[in-house]
């Protein structure tokens, strides 16, 4: 494990109490936590067996669960594992076991699943990708597929602060390899916390040419002028519960989403 995934490990774990807080209250009052594009696209999953790749403290598994999918999490974070096991326990969730391992050492994992889900701030984490993809195809049973929903690496390039201003600013070169070290990470569900942290920028090809290389066939590609993320901390919020900036509305790709198949 790099440096920089040992200093997200840890920064990771500082947010993972706060999170699983704000997941609970959420999963107390409402039966699943996926966004309307993510139900829609994947359809009836009750029965399918589904290995969620970072899955945090847990809400997205449980979520899956809930719809009738049996269901193991996985984590790097040992905090984030020890309270997605908590949150299951607490909301009596029982198709579902959570496990601690960083995905490159998931090819010596005992079971083939239906799906292997990832979605909403995956990818920026990863520093390469194949890897991952071979990780996915290792995972899956034959005619199993990955579903996975990011933010839009286009997007990404751009400073989410001018982006509120309807300026356009590139901040993150497009093809840049190195990671980025961030100062701060959290706030969406928990306090920010001064911690440092990397990212790494992928391009569309870099995501389609992995997993075709490892040997999937992507089924679609979709694209949205909407986001799970408010960049720069203006953005509206739809009755879907997505954010949006009414003047790129139509005009900027915020997210996309990706169901690819192992033949």
């Amino acid at each position: 494990m790099t440096k920089e995934i040992e200093a997200n490990k840890i920064a990771w774990g500082l947010l993972s109490k706060e999170h699983y807080e704000t997941f609970k209250k959420r999963l107390e009052a409402k039966e699943s936590l996926l966004s309307r594009v993510v139900e829609e696209e994947l359809g009836d999953i009750s029965g399918k067996s589904i290995i969620h790749l970072l899955c945090n403290t847990g809400a997205d598994s449980i979520s899956l669960a809930r719809r009738g999918a049996d269901v193991r999490g996985v984590d790097f974070v040992p905090e984030n594992i020890f309270y997605a096991k908590q949150m299951a326990r607490e909301l009596g969730v029982k198709n579902i076991d959570f496990i601690e391992s960083y995905i490159g050492d998931l090819k010596s994992h005992d079971k083939k699943y239906d799906m292997v889900f990832a979605t909403e701030g995956v990818l920026n984490w990863l520093p390469e990708l194949d890897e991952w993809a071979e990780t996915v195809k290792y995972l899956l049973k034959e005619k199993g597929f990955l579903y996975l929903l990011d933010l839009h690496p286009f997007t990404l390039i751009f400073d989410g602060k001018k982006l509120n201003n309807n300026e356009l600013d590139i901040y993150f070169p497009y093809f840049c390899r190195d990671p980025e070290r961030f100062e701060t990470i959290g706030g969406y569900a928990s306090e920010k916390k001064k911690r440092e942290n990397y990212e790494w920028m992928h391009t569309i090809g870099d995501i389609i040419n992995s997993l075709a290389k490892a040997g999937l066939t992507i089924e679609f590609f979709n694209e949205y002028d909407r986001s799970f993320y408010n960049f720069g901390g203006e953005m509206e919020k739809d009755s879907d519960g997505f954010f949006h900036n009414p003047f790129f509305d139509t005009k900027l790709p915020f997210m996309f989403s990706l169901k690819a198949r192992l033949n």
